[in-house]
């Protein structure tokens, strides 16, 4: 192909390229990037055409500039995405929990009393389990946590499958949980305190129950792992409801769709630090709780670990300075 042809069939693209790009060099139009690794790809396919063809250096030199100059905004943009995915792990989720502490305060009260409450009553008075739970329900409970069953924290049905597709499943369900946790709090509040208590209250049901039968050391031996993650991601997304809520009862002088507006930015920040916690937990049940050839003192050990790490971190972490911001 001669180059004149090349250039005229080209010349469009190349001219859209750039304009894009001076936009990126300026700071504007940063949804250009979306489609911008595609049209640098294109570039960088007619640069080198340019150069197997031997066209002019006038064109193969503009063509080399342009890619360069590509390559500098593509890789700026993915590092500053990387720095801010990286910065709001590292800091910025966690300093928003701790500024958060009331909602937070409030939502790990309403989730773990009532776990531990009615864990203990079921205990102690083990007919209450029925009032909440239907009997077929506790059978398979049993049956996936009885130390004779040869498998751990499964159902019958699910004790072959694959340890990733019981993450891909440990994932939507759990997910499910937090997310109702979470938008219910549009109903003043109340939804976010329901199910944070429903919750509660059922897997208090079942730890009272499973312990006071003498299934307690499969049980508390499965959930210590990932229940580090797991139980704090509900009571978090707890929190991101119940803060949706009180902007609805308490908007002081804005209005409540300006109030909730604000407050949904928060909120959401919230649930996508849930998310994380709720990735993280998915994988050790898969791929560490469900396993039964480590011994219950092993697991013991890890979930203390992992019961520290996450406190530390919520409490600790992006108070440093040198945190990224």
């Amino acid at each position: 192909m001669k180059q004149s042809l090349f250039e005229t069939r080209h010349k469009a693209e190349w001219e859209r390229f750039t304009l894009a790009l001076e936009r990126l060099e300026r700071g504007k139009e940063t949804s250009q990037v979306g489609g911008f690794p595609k049209a640098y790809r294109q570039l960088c396919q007619h640069l080198a055409l340019a150069e197997e063809r031997g066209y002019s250096s006038f064109l193969i030199d503009s063509l080399q500039q342009q890619v360069l100059r590509g390559h500098q905004q593509l890789y700026r943009h993915r590092s500053r995405f990387s720095a801010n995915f990286l910065g709001f792990i590292l800091a910025d989720f966690p300093r928003l929990v701790r500024a958060e502490w009331r909602f937070v305060l409030a939502a790990g009260l309403l989730f773990f009393l009532s776990l531990i409450g009615f864990g203990v009553l079921v205990y102690l008075f083990p007919e209450l389990v029925y009032n909440l739970i239907p009997a077929e329900q506790l059978r398979e409970m049993q049956g996936m946590y009885d130390p004779a069953a040869g498998h751990l924290g499964r159902s019958a049905e699910r004790a072959a499958s694959e340890d990733w597709v019981m993450f891909g499943y440990y994932v939507m369900h759990n997910i499910g949980i937090a997310f109702q946790t979470f938008a219910s709090g549009l109903l003043f509040g109340l939804g976010s305190a329901f199910f944070l208590l429903y919750n509660g209250l059922i897997i208090g049901a079942v730890a009272g129950h499973l312990s006071e039968i003498g299934f307690g050391q499969t049980f508390w031996s499965f959930v210590i792992g990932h229940g580090a993650f797991e139980l704090m991601a509900i009571a978090l997304a707890g929190a991101a409801g119940l803060k949706l809520g009180w902007a609805l009862i308490a908007p002081g002088r804005l209005t409540r769709g300006e109030a909730l507006r604000r407050a949904a930015r928060k909120s959401v920040l919230l649930v996508c630090g849930v998310m994380l916690f709720l990735l993280i937990a998915a994988f050790i049940e898969a791929y560490w709780s469900s396993k039964t050839g480590v011994t219950p003192h092993t697991k013991y050990l890890v979930g203390a670990a992992l019961w520290i790490m996450v406190a530390s971190y919520l409490l600790f972490a992006g108070r440093s300075r040198h945190a990224p911001e």
